[in-house]
This record gives C-alpha cells, sequence and structure tokens, in this order.
C-alpha cells in the first residue's frame, strides 16, 4: 500500500515537471539568427543555379526550408546595406546611401536594441562598419551584449589581420604579419597563420552554447567571399583561403580555385551551425536566415563572370540592376517552415526588424520602411503586407521597384530605364519609350521615398 502511494505520487510529480517543461517548451520565444555573406551572387549557390561551386549545406537548408527568391539587399555595397538591416529603413531614410563613413547615434534604434530590451542575449560576430572603440558607434553602445570580429570595414578587406576584437577588447591574432607598404593600408599580410573567418566561425558557435538555455538574437556577418582588394593589387589574388581545398587539383588559377574554396569553406560552416542547433536541442526552436549584403564583385583578380555569380541577373556589385542588389536568400525553421517552399514576395533588408519584432512579441518603431514577412514564413501567404515599392539609392544612381515594375536611374542626366521584371528578370529590354506614364509614376514615386 505504501509503495504504490509512493508510485502514485512520484508518477503525478513526473507529469506535472514533463507538463510543466512542455508548456515553458512551447512558449518560449524563438532564437534568431542572421547570416549574412559578403558579396555573395544570385548565382553563387547551388540552389539558385550554380553549377560548379558546391554548396551542399546550404542546398540542403533550402530543401528542408524555404528559398526567397525576390529579397534585396539594403543596399549595392557594404556599410549602407548593414544600416539598413539593422535600422528597418530604406535609402530614403538613412543618413548615408553609399561607402560614406558613419557612426551610429544614440538616437539610432537597432534591432539588437529592441531584442535587448526583450530579454533576448543579442550577440555579433564578423564584419561591423558602424564605429569603433569609445564612440557610439560600436556594437556594444547599440545593443549587442557581444560583438567579435573586425570593427572596420575597411580591415575586414584582409583574412589575415593582425588583431580582431572582441567588444572592446583587441584580440592578438597569432602568427600574422603586415607588409607594412603603405601602399597596401595594413591590409596585406606577408606572414599567414590565422584565418579570421575561422575564429569568427567559433565565436558564433560559442555564443550559440552559451545561450542555449534563453532565446538569443545571433548576427552572423561574414567576410566571404569579399576580396581582399589591396591584396589583388599587391600579388594578383585576394581571394585568401588556407586551401583550395576540393578545388585545388584543377586546373584554375589560383583567384578561381580560391573563390571557389571561399564559398565552400563557408557552406561548410553553415553545416557546423545547424549540427550544433540539432545537437543542442535547439533547432526547432531556431529560425535560421540566410543572405548576402550585396551582390557579387569583380574585384581582387576575381570576375564574377567566372562562375556566373549574377545567375539570369544583370550587373553586380555597385549597379542598381538587379545583379547589384537581388541576392540569394534561405530561411529554415524546422516545424514552422514548410519544407521545399519559395517565395516571390519582393522583400528587403528593411523588412528584417519588424519581422524580428514580431516574433519576439514586440512592438516595432513607427519610423522604419519595412514590412514583417512572418506571414510569408509560415505559409500564411493571404495575410503578407506588401510594399507599395521598394526603393535603393547609391550615391547618383536610384532605382525603385513598384509590383513587377521597375525604374534605374544610373544618372540624373540620362534617361531613366523600365523594366518589367515579371517577363525580363535579366533587365534587358527597356520599355520606358513605350511606357511614359508608368516612368512619370515611378519617377514620382523616387521622389516620394526620398523625403
Amino acid at each position: 500500500m505504501h509503495i504504490s502511494f509512493t508510485l502514485a505520487i512520484a508518477t503525478c510529480l513526473l507529469l506535472l515537471t514533463h507538463n510543466h517543461n512542455a508548456r515553458a517548451k512551447e512558449s518560449r520565444l524563438p532564437n534568431l539568427i542572421y547570416i549574412m555573406a559578403d558579396d555573395l551572387g544570385y548565382g553563387d549557390l547551388g540552389c539558385f543555379g550554380q553549377k560548379t561551386i558546391k554548396t551542399p549545406h546550404l542546398d540542403k537548408l533550402a530543401r528542408e526550408g524555404m528559398k526567397f527568391t525576390s529579397y534585396y539587399a539594403g543596399n549595392t555595397v557594404c556599410r549602407p546595406s548593414r544600416l539598413a538591416l539593422w535600422t528597418g529603413k530604406h535609402m530614403g531614410h538613412t543618413p548615408i546611401s553609399s561607402n560614406a563613413q558613419y557612426r551610429f547615434k544614440p538616437e539610432d534604434i537597432t534591432v539588437a536594441e529592441l531584442l535587448k530590451e526583450k530579454g533576448y542575449a543579442t550577440g555579433g560576430v564578423g564584419k561591423w562598419a558602424m564605429g569603433g572603440t569609445g564612440t557610439s558607434g560600436h556594437p556594444n553602445e547599440n545593443g549587442f551584449d557581444f560583438w567579435f570580429g573586425y570593427l572596420d570595414q575597411g580591415q575586414a578587406h584582409n583574412y589575415y589581420p593582425t588583431h580582431l576584437w572582441r567588444n572592446t577588447e583587441r584580440v592578438a591574432l597569432k602568427g600574422n604579419v603586415l607588409t607594412g607598404k603603405p601602399e597596401d593600408r595594413g591590409r596585406v599580410a606577408k606572414t599567414r597563420s590565422t584565418y579570421s573567418h575561422d575564429l569568427i566561425t567559433a565565436e558564433a558557435l560559442d555564443f550559440v552554447r552559451k545561450n542555449r538555455a534563453h532565446p538569443f538574437l545571433l548576427h552572423i556577418h561574414w567576410t566571404i567571399p569579399h576580396a581582399n582588394n589591396e591584396g589583388g593589387r599587391a600579388t594578383g589574388n585576394g581571394m585568401e583561403i588556407p586551401d583550395h581545398g576540393i578545388y585545388a587539383s584543377k586546373k584554375w588559377p589560383d583567384t578561381k580555385k580560391g573563390a571557389a574554396a571561399m564559398i565552400t569553406h563557408m557552406d561548410n560552416d553553415v553545416g557546423k551551425l545547424i549540427a550544433l542547433l540539432k545537437e543542442l536541442q535547439l533547432d526547432k526552436d531556431t529560425l535560421v536566415f540566410f543572405t548576402s549584403d550585396n551582390g557579387p564583385h569583380s574585384e581582387g583578380g576575381h570576375k564574377h563572370e567566372t562562375f556566373n555569380s549574377n545567375g539570369p541577373l544583370r550587373g553586380y556589385k555597385r549597379d542598381l540592376y538587379e545583379g547589384g542588389i537581388r541576392v540569394p536568400t534561405i530561411a529554415s525553421w524546422p516545424g514552422k517552415i514548410a519544407a521545399g517552399g519559395s517565395s516571390a514576395e519582393p522583400l528587403a533588408f528593411w523588412d528584417w526588424l519588424p519581422t524580428a519584432c514580431e516574433l519576439a512579441g514586440i512592438k516595432r518603431p513607427e519610423k522604419t520602411d519595412g514590412v514583417s514577412f512572418v506571414p510569408t514564413l509560415l505559409s500564411q501567404k493571404a495575410k503578407q503586407a506588401s510594399h507599395p515599392y521598394l526603393f535603393w539609392k547609391y550615391g547618383k544612381k536610384q532605382a525603385l521597384r513598384k509590383t513587377h515594375w521597375k525604374l534605374v536611374i544610373n544618372n540624373p542626366e540620362v534617361a531613366p530605364e523600365l523594366y518589367d521584371l515579371l517577363t525580363d528578370i535579366g533587365e534587358t529590354n527597356d520599355l520606358a519609350k513605350n511606357n511614359p506614364n508608368i516612368v512619370a509614376e515611378l519617377y514620382q514615386l523616387i521622389k516620394e521615398a526620398s523625403r
């Protein structure tokens, strides 16, 4: 009798504990991981049509998750693109629209600040571009509890720097020695031992391990496959990688081997991240979002045409044609995002902030240009809000997309170009002369976007 009573009590306690744990897991806010490659083209992944470079982990992520085929970077170059991502604003409402220097100011509101207020652990690794130590632009001053990587985007050209930054701590990298030549601008190593990308990846994985018990936001801003521009000028090969891996035996120039090896190396690290999430049983609690900061480059001795990096698109980095701003994008969230999905909804970097806010259960700031794409992630297409238009600016160049129409202004002194992206994704047929009313409408929207 006594034994039976004890067993009954133990069983009840076990059931109560199980139910409590189940409810806690069910009510847990999702972890959010945003991965951004650097200068990765629309056609650089197998799941987006690449035929030569091997990207098995990202291809699997796309098969088991969702591809976004009309997702756009904030800009066609680095710093303003990241600015749009972190603040939820397009180039009509940001203080810069080029790679001009900019430091975050106290009044700037970032996605990391918003989620930190909700109780998220907030971390970032890789390339930062908004201010260094002792300034209001440092990541720790803008919502990130933790940052490891580069603080200066120019120094991020060099994959073998003398140091990186952990928050405000200067972390020396063993064995890396710079040339010291003025023309190399401190961005070329003559002795190479420690590869920055591998340290950055290790820190990202460690952040996940340390914060597995509670919701976290992690931004992974890899520098691959950006070229070392100065290294390219110094040696002819700016595609810096410890070894050429599966491409070593190819009868290719080293720049071609390096470019391919960088992307496959990064793809392997995506595999490590996904494996870790599964090992820690966090995969079903985590949205992983992968994209690129702009289109492919032709720098460091490498040409984007080599691997058809822009795929079916026209243009590349520094263009406002599709090849410069439309980027390969994948979302994965097992149990939430249906496997094998694809969305052609026109979305952009400035949509990440409102999306993250909705997932975290917080109100987004009023002054943002984005829409939440949570309905798209959850296959609730009827609930997805669409943009009235998408707008970009880079120096004198401007572009605007409304539905399937896109207006491109490469120079204010030259007639604008009009393309129908529904039938002409490669922007080969300028329809401006035959559609003056549409040109006028989109041109007026460009004026409004900059107010």
